[in-house]
């Protein structure tokens, strides 16, 4: 169970990682609303990531986070443990606040706008909070990947420190 639970975390994080880099390049590229299709068809793409990519990817390295804390008692104890789990909450609530729902947002009015339901002069005015949102969400989630692979023991409870001095004695 807790190689699988490791194998999904990880699986989870690069894909978290790639849809995040994908959708912050797709942002860069992106025409102006001017050329509406151009607009519309790359908004498209970036809600498409979104939904297929970093949503489930997102979700799997919080569920699999999770159930590796509560199954895993070394966990329990340990700083680094639970500071990657504040991180993790904040990145979870950052991607679905100042990702996904603007992207999914702006895509639809791309679409209606495309369908002349709305004027394109309401198109783009997100593109910069979401690059930026996408910047800090990929920088706090790399973070959470440096604690998870570092794992430092300036963050450990009394009990990680104990153990980390017995393996070192015996071997």
């Amino acid at each position: 169970m807790r190689k699988l639970l490791k194998f999904l975390h990880t699986l989870g994080a690069i894909g978290f990682a790639g849809a995040i880099a994908a959708q912050l390049v797709l942002v860069s590229i992106s025409p102006e609303p001017a050329d509406l299709a151009g607009y519309a068809l790359m908004r498209e793409g970036i809600a498409a990531i979104s939904k297929w990519v970093l949503f489930p990817s997102m979700a799997a390295v919080v569920v699999s986070g999770l159930l590796a804390m509560a199954f895993n008692p070394a966990y329990h104890d340990v700083f680094w443990a639970w500071v990657k789990l504040l991180f993790g909450i904040s990145v979870f609530e950052g991607t679905l606040v100042g990702v996904h729902g603007p992207v999914m947002r702006e895509a639809a009015k791309a679409a209606e706008a495309l369908a002349g339901k709305i004027p394109v002069s309401e198109l783009g005015h997100t593109m910069h909070n979401e690059s930026g949102a996408m910047l800090t969400i990929f920088a706090v989630a790399m973070l959470n990947v440096v604690l998870g692979v570092w794992r430092p023991k300036s963050l450990c409870g009394k009990g990680a420190k104990a153990s980390h001095e017995e393996k070192a004695e015996a071997g």
